[in-house]
């Protein structure tokens, strides 16, 4: 299907927004929340399924998640597109080697409408907290409507980048310019011949600043840690490969599992393989040294940790905007944000007009503070207060029937995070499928299975780079411990969840 050819989503005012009290007379067997990747995917599978008795509540008023809300100019995604998309819903009309914002966006839209989904969405609906009814095994979820949602099986989509890290800056509530995060990016503000700061140089920041840095007057990039970064092998995708990809499905596959496999072995090296990790970080030394001659900005371009632990950067016009005449690349630490300007430790007082934040996301503390009550009263934030725990990063023990997408210790430093969406929805359809055939109505993990998973996890991590490559990242919670990525391939992840076994569980009949 040619991209004239796929319907077109509807403006967001369009969509069917589902009558939420109406859910209060009947209770769903599945209660979605988040409508990004995550969300959009396990509504398919569920239909699919045969699963027809579900709703998906989205806190904003369109679907898309991080490709919803992350709009700054330049942003697109690291991972190659035709690898960033579901297994199920090629497309084969990419534009480009590597998506764009909106490109994903249209593609995330186009699904919902492809699979039918519009009736299941809510939108402009949070979900404020959610307390399980043991007595009648069930999920009670309260939300910002005031409407009480009640579902046999709960299931978080919200994912872990949404919430804006916000740096805490002495004096930045007496600035009296325009200061946003990227993610939420202020179309309203025209940065021609301004003065701006950014503070981060982090995944967003090294795809925006080389947009921004045309236009403004003059740009102070703060960077606290620098980052490694490879060159991006993007291009656009002719015409001629699009009609391979359209008529030769069998073509497209064997593309798509050929980057997959490219990306994959990138996790030997994080993972202990010297060979490879040391080539993958002269490939970043030889891209830093090509475009930057300057030996004083290059050291300080020049990171000191190894490479992977952090995430590794894809970009070919960040290092060469750094050497323009209006572009400063500031190392000092920020002492004060006044009035009008950024003070740094060394005393410069950098005079400026907008500050932009390239800070990241909350991830750890956002895994805390889901607001979910379980068995016993115990909340989920209280049961992870020292450990975050679960099993295979979808269930929790204490929380009957409730599942997570891309829940803790299941994001990636190397390869498509989709994978590891299809797969946990693959297991989550498999649980469902079982409580079905043996006429279940709760499963709980099991504490033991769940303390040795944990446990296992914890140990292969310790080797990788992700632990002892000499740095922190966001892949880390306050006290350091990975919270975040899957420590090996995914490949061994796929096959460990492709079937539920409810031996590990605590299983309760109807």
């Amino acid at each position: 299907m040619t991209r004239a050819d796929r319907p077109r989503s509807s403006p967001p005012h369009e969509y069917r927004n589902v009558d939420v009290d109406a859910q209060l007379r009947s209770p769903v067997d599945a209660l979605i929340v988040g409508s990004g990747f995550s969300g959009i995917c396990m509504g398919v599978r569920l239909r699919q399924a045969g699963i027809e008795s579900f709703l998906i509540i989205e806190k904003a008023d369109d679907l898309g998640g991080t490709w919803r809300d992350n709009r700054y100019p330049g942003c697109a995604c690291d991972i190659p597109s035709h690898l960033y998309s579901l297994s199920f819903a090629p497309r084969s009309d990419w534009g480009r080697m590597y998506p764009t914002q909106p490109e994903l966006w249209e593609y995330l839209r186009d699904i919902v409408d492809r699979y039918g989904l519009r009736p299941k969405l809510c939108f402009n609906v949070a979900m404020n907290s959610a307390e399980w009814d043991e007595a009648n095994a069930q999920w009670r979820v309260k939300t910002n409507t005031g409407a009480t949602i009640r579902a046999r099986v709960l299931i978080s989509g919200i994912g872990a980048l949404h919430v804006p890290a916000q740096p805490r800056l002495p004096g930045l509530e007496t600035f009296t310019g325009v200061a946003f995060h990227s993610a939420t990016w202020r179309s309203d503000c025209d940065l021609a011949g301004k003065r701006v700061a950014v503070v981060g140089t982090g995944a967003s920041a090294i795809q925006f600043v080389p947009q921004i840095a045309p236009k403004a007057s003059t740009l102070h990039v703060f960077q606290r840690t620098p980052p490694w970064i490879v060159p991006k092998l993007d291009r656009p995708i002719g015409p001629g490969e699009r009609w391979l990809f359209t008529y030769l499905p069998g073509y497209r596959r064997a593309f798509r599992e050929s980057l997959y496999w490219i990306h994959e072995l990138r996790a030997l090296g994080f993972n202990g393989n010297r060979r490879i990790i040391t080539k993958i970080e002269q490939i970043a030394r030889d891209h830093l040294a090509s475009q930057i001659n300057d030996p004083e900005l290059r050291a300080r371009l020049t990171p000191h940790y190894k490479i992977g632990c952090k995430r590794i950067l894809i970009s070919n016009d960040y290092y060469p905007t750094l050497t323009r005449p209006n572009v400063e690349l500031v190392t000092e630490g920020i002492a004060e944000v006044l009035v009008d300007a950024v003070l740094t430790r060394d005393g410069i007082k950098r005079p400026i007009d907008v500050l932009i934040f390239g800070t990241g996301f909350e991830v750890a503390d956002v895994l805390r503070t889901l607001p979910v009550i379980g068995r016993n009263r115990q909340a989920l934030q209280d049961v992870w207060r020292d450990h975050v725990k679960s099993y295979y990063g979808i269930c929790v023990n204490g929380f009957p029937n409730f599942f997570m997408l891309l829940g803790p210790n299941t994001g990636l430093g190397h390869n498509s995070v989709v994978v590891m969406i299809e797969a946990q929805v693959r297991f989550i359809i498999s649980c469902l499928a079982q409580m079905h055939r043996r006429r279940l109505k709760l499963i709980d993990v099991k504490p033991e299975i769940q303390q040795q998973f944990f446990e296992r996890i914890q140990e292969q991590l310790k080797p990788t780079v992700w632990q002892s490559g000499g740095c922190r990242s966001w892949y880390q919670d306050r006290v350091g411990h990975n919270v975040a990525i899957w420590p090996g391939l995914t490949v061994n992840y796929r096959w460990l969840t492709r079937r539920a076994n409810l031996a590990d569980f605590v299983t309760v009949a109807a």
